[in-house]
């Protein structure tokens, strides 16, 4: 496997995100080894599911209605779902399969529980992402690098966040000078501590999810236009609600909130149950549709600026946070992230040359070329493994 790293690999990151909106497929140029890799980004798109697809996604994440039959159907499925995306992501950028040396897959995640819990006289974590590899390789005949999760959890890490790993190669001050944040607000709202110093500091590199991102305001949007509408655009829904200050602190007053990190969630905590509470709750006690999602768009708000206040910066002097991710798209959560840490310049993803949508696709891709190279790719300051580990598995042609 080893190969001339001046010469640059052509490689594919595929991500499938909590709000299931299709298959990103980042094609990219990787050279060099840390702590200076290079990346050209040729092509990026996201591949929509179709509404069947996306359908049969949402139906594994609603515990109990799932069996062993169904995951193992949707893992097959996926896989081909994947591999299409591939296929149609080549054609529109006009690169020949034969130029990409290998996919790699984060899959789509229908369970996500880091913590030890008793079974069967032992404490088991445990994470799945489904999209079978295998299937993906002989559907496009290029090696595939999938599971990176798994690895981390193996070790004693969360599995999550993983993208830190990538965020301290390409976006720590090179000067040494600036201490960043890097943030991304999708379904769940991650970040990643980058403090001054530069790469160097990788020991000291910090990620935790803060909480929900687009996860309960998008499914309430969802319930409040009768699927006419996926998200609140530009916050304008939320603009025509109030917050409920009570009801905020019933869900501001969450353990998991007061944890201290590594920590990660996902839709155990804040899916489609969290959803459908926040739904029945309205209804129950009278609260207007837009006053709900006024209020889902402040507890995101909230959660993400004090637990940089709790949690970071009595540690680090942070200047920056770049924010990626669909949450970076709504003025509004912009508007009261810069409003609860004064001080701190606000800076969109697209500011660092990785186009928002595209950087967890890039991410993963960066991570399969570690893997490639037998490399460890986990960050255990961010996940809490004890100790570096080669996340992947990979499935040749």
């Amino acid at each position: 496997m080893k190969t001339t790293e001046q010469q640059p690999l052509t490689c594919i990151g595929l991500m499938s995100g909590t709000s299931v909106d299709g298959v990103d497929v980042a094609i990219v140029d990787l050279t060099g080894a840390p702590p200076s890799v290079g990346v050209k980004l040729r092509h990026f798109q996201t591949v929509p599911f179709t509404d069947a697809v996306r359908s049969e996604v949402f139906k594994l994440f609603s515990l109990g209605s799932s069996n062993s039959a169904t995951i193992s159907q949707m893992n097959f499925l996926l896989g081909r779902v994947f591999a299409e995306a591939v296929l149609t992501a080549l054609s529109h950028a006009g690169i020949a399969r034969e130029e990409i040396t290998f996919i790699a897959s984060h899959g789509q995640t229908v369970w996500h529980s880091p913590t030890p819990e008793p079974l069967a006289g032992y404490d088991i974590a445990s994470t799945l992402q489904i999209g079978e590899a295998s299937v993906i390789a002989e559907h496009t005949g290029i090696p595939v690098i999938s599971d990176f999760r798994v690895r981390d959890v193996a070790a004693g890490g969360q599995g999550a966040p993983l993208v830190p790993f990538v965020d301290a190669l390409l976006f720590a001050d090179p000067t040494g000078q600036t201490g960043r944040i890097t943030a991304n607000i999708g379904g769940i709202a991650n970040l990643t501590v980058l403090p001054a110093g530069g790469v160097a500091a990788g020991e000291r590199v910090i990620a935790f999810d803060t909480g929900p991102g687009n996860m309960i305001l998008d499914g309430l949007v969802r319930r409040a236009t009768g699927g006419a509408q996926t998200y609140d655009k530009d916050g304008k829904i939320a603009r025509s609600g109030r917050i409920i200050e009570e009801y905020l602190q019933e869900w501001l007053s969450l353990p998991y909130f007061r944890e201290t990190p590594p920590k990660s969630t996902g839709r155990e905590l804040f899916g489609e149950p969290c959803v459908e509470m926040w739904w029945r709750d309205g209804q129950e006690r009278g609260y207007a549709p837009e006053d709900l999602i006024a209020t889902a768009t402040e507890f995101t708000v909230r959660t993400f600026t004090e637990a940089i206040q709790h949690h970071v910066l009595p540690h680090h002097a942070v200047e920056e946070i770049i924010i990626g991710g669909g949450g970076a798209y709504n003025p509004l959560l912009l508007a009261g992230i810069g409003a609860g840490l004064p001080g701190i310049r606000i800076l969109p993803q697209e500011a660092t040359g990785i186009p928002s949508d595209a950087k967890e696709a890039v991410a993963f891709a960066i991570l399969g070329y570690e893997c490639y190279h037998r490399r460890p790719n986990n960050l255990p300051s961010a996940t809490g493994a004890h100790r570096p580990v080669v996340m992947g598995k990979i499935v040749w042609t």
